[in-house]
């Protein structure tokens, strides 16, 4: 019975501090953050993470990560998977709330930089819209991510965003 007692105990303290050392609240400005750096580790690092956050945008979060990953790999067959796989995520994420602008902004962010090869494009000019519609409308952190990325995008304008 005593051993029984220490056991459990060691099994629940084990879990539990490991459950505390390894936890880490997600971060939105740096999944960002990760997005535009094209550093394979870091995006890495965040999928680990969004693995085990119990965050609403997680399916849309790690479609549109993966997808940015497939990009930074080596091997055409492993680029075209991952990218098929963060694809499926995303557009799953979007049919189950297509009014949420941040979703768009994630897929726009995708399609002006995936290449012609996968024919994930067609809804540039759409998420463009209605990125600039729902943009008061968004967090003041996705606000500055969208500014961040209207500076190099070729449909999302800063002056449209604020009008």
């Amino acid at each position: 019975m005593k051993i029984g007692l220490i056991f459990i105990s060691f099994v629940l303290f084990s879990y539990v501090g490991k459950g505390l050392r390894g936890w880490q609240a997600f971060d939105k400005a740096g999944y960002y953050t990760v997005m535009a750096s094209g550093d394979i580790t870091a995006v890495d690092s965040t999928l680990s993470l969004l693995q085990q956050a119990g965050i609403k945008e997680k399916e849309a979060y790690e479609g549109a990560l993966l997808m940015r990953k497939a990009g930074l790999l080596r091997r055409p067959k492993d680029r075209l998977s991952v990218f098929r796989s963060g694809a499926r995520k995303l557009e799953t994420a979007l049919a189950k709330d297509s009014s949420n602008g941040e979703y768009h902004f994630l897929r726009l962010i995708i399609q002006e930089h995936a290449p012609d090869v996968v024919h994930y494009n067609k809804e540039v000019e759409k998420d463009s819209q209605f990125v600039c519609r729902s943009f008061k409308l968004l967090s003041p952190v996705v606000q500055k991510a969208i500014l961040d990325y209207s500076k190099h995008s070729k449909t999302l304008r800063a002056k449209e965003l604020n009008g």
